[in-house]
């Protein structure tokens, strides 16, 4: 065999060593460096949202629902009472910033004792809570009122009545985006029944 002649054996050999030295080059592509980048640009489009952002998502949930139940406390004046109650939130209705708000009241004195079923309706100044904080409204509805007053001494011998009055509610207020409400109301028509109540309360 003349000198420097290729033999299959020592061309196989050659063919062994190019494949070898391109295997490292085939599992790490110039281009590895970007798909990494690419993956945790991935990971951080996953990351969770602020705390502030999901506290807004679920408010804007909750209102998106149209019924609500809630609770109410308050005092109120001439006659002096302490009053607590439940409440319903329906709506919108009609207009995107028009409620149904019928609530029970139940107001307890030293004389007089008190249970008034109101059907009130609320208009809010915005439909938006995601522009402002609290939202303020003013409303009216009839007011069932049942009535009674003791004159009872030392709570043996009762000289009291049992009333019913029918009245009309005019009432002012502020809600905040998480529900928490307060609220200032007068009752017309109706004698016997407070002329103020100041409540402080809670939609759900």
């Amino acid at each position: 065999m003349p000198t420097g002649a290729i033999t299959p054996a020592s061309f196989l050999l050659v063919c062994l060593l190019v494949l070898a030295l391109a295997a490292p080059a085939q599992q790490n592509p110039p281009d590895a460096p970007s798909a990494q980048r690419t993956t945790s640009d991935k990971g951080a489009q996953a990351a969770p949202p602020p705390e502030k952002v999901r506290d807004i998502e679920s408010e804007i949930k909750r209102e998106s629902r149209r019924w609500h139940v809630g609770v109410r406390a308050g005092a109120a004046f001439n006659p002096e009472l302490f009053l607590f109650g439940v409440q319903s939130q329906i709506g919108p209705v009609f207009h995107p910033r028009v409620q149904f708000k019928p609530n029970a009241e139940f107001d307890f004195g030293e004389v007089t004792d008190l249970v008034a079923l109101n059907l009130e309706g609320v208009y809010r100044f915005s439909a938006d809570y995601r522009r402002r904080n609290w939202i303020p409204y003013i409303g009216a509805g009839p007011a069932l009122i049942f009535i009674h007053q003791n004159f009872e001494r030392g709570r043996e011998i009762d000289f009291g009545n049992f009333d019913y009055e029918t009245g009309f509610n005019v009432l002012i207020g502020a809600q905040n985006l998480r529900g928490t409400f307060f609220e200032m109301k007068t009752s017309l028509y109706s004698g016997p029944a407070p002329k103020l109540r100041l409540i402080i309360g809670h939609t759900f």
